[in-house]
């Protein structure tokens, strides 16, 4: 039996310009695995082919040319979905329905019998933070609402892999809380989850694995740890220093944060923080802190895409 939850191999999108267009290559020979119940982070600047890729896994759109084996079995049928869950990037519900008519429609497209899909529904609007508002139209939720829903149809089968795009997108900081949680809760149960981001500190604080996707090609790819190297990237070195002092401080003012009496410089991991904090005592500083900087995905991301 298969380790994989979704295997790529040399995926390509090409699409057909109008007349008088050149052809657009939106995805370029992408190969890329996800190991069964790890949470796998698919990041990438807007055009970067994030969403393509998405719906070429869920049978959206087709490929030009590649393969995608889903769960073990090619995707070239409706039936290598039936143990998928979706959320699109903009979820599009219709908004005369209530919430739990939504779900109940959904529901009933997986054949789920009257009992189980009461109490899933129940369950799901419970874990998405809709129990209030399970019967109130669609068209009154607000953005953050319509995507809690959408999350909550995409967990109705009961599948064993998540496929996400831009989840965290429309919400609020406790909204994306309540999502990495869950997502997280779900890892637990042994579901496999694929959502593409934007927002890298949400991947850095989930994701087992990513891989990093610009101009439609994979640019890097691996374990989170492994990416980061666990290397100091910088040096953190907080100190109290009057103002009137202020013009003592010989640092590159582009490394410089100062607030009032705090000033913050940071420094490369390489600098000899011994003798700056010597000058700081000469300066008339009174030390505060000095914190050690790991690189983070952020600096990864932007290595990568050449920002």
């Amino acid at each position: 039996m298969s380790a994989l939850a979704i295997k790529i191999t040399g995926l390509t999108k090409v699409y057909k310009g109008e007349l008088g267009e050149k052809d657009f290559l939106a995805l370029d020979d992408l190969n890329c695995e996800v190991e069964k119940g790890e949470v796998f982070a698919f990041l990438g600047p807007n055009g970067a082919g994030k969403t393509t890729t998405i719906k070429l896994l869920t049978r959206l759109l087709f490929p030009t040319k590649g393969k995608v084996r889903i769960l073990g079995k090619e995707n070239n049928t409706p039936a290598s979905m039936e143990h998928v869950g979706y959320l699109p990037e903009q979820p599009n519900l219709y908004g005369y329905l209530t919430g739990r008519e939504m779900l109940t429609y959904i529901a009933k497209i997986f054949n789920l019998n009257r009992n189980t899909r009461e109490k899933r529904i129940t369950n799901l609007f419970d874990r998405v933070g809709l129990g209030k508002q399970a019967d109130a139209s669609i068209r009154s939720y607000s953005r953050g609402m319509v995507q809690r829903l959408a999350l909550a149809q995409a967990l109705i089968n009961d599948p064993e892999l998540l496929i996400l795009d831009e989840p965290m997108a429309s919400l609020d900081p406790v909204g994306r809380k309540d999502f990495r949680d869950l997502i997280l809760k779900l890892k637990q149960q042994g579901k496999t989850i694929f959502f593409s981001s934007h927002i890298l500190s949400d991947a850095e604080m989930i994701a087992d694995r990513v891989c990093i996707l610009n101009q439609g090609r994979q640019v890097s790819a691996g374990k989170l740890d492994d990416l980061l190297c666990s290397s100091l990237s910088s040096i953190e070195i907080t100190f109290i220093l009057q103002p009137k002092n202020h013009d003592k401080i010989d640092l590159d003012k582009n490394h410089l944060t100062i607030r009032n009496q705090t000033v913050m410089a940071s420094v490369p991991s390489g600098y000899p923080v011994p003798e700056l904090l010597k000058k700081i005592e000469k300066w008339g500083g009174e030390l505060i802190s000095v914190v050690p900087r790991q690189k983070s995905l952020e600096d990864v991301f932007m290595k990568e895409i050449g920002g």
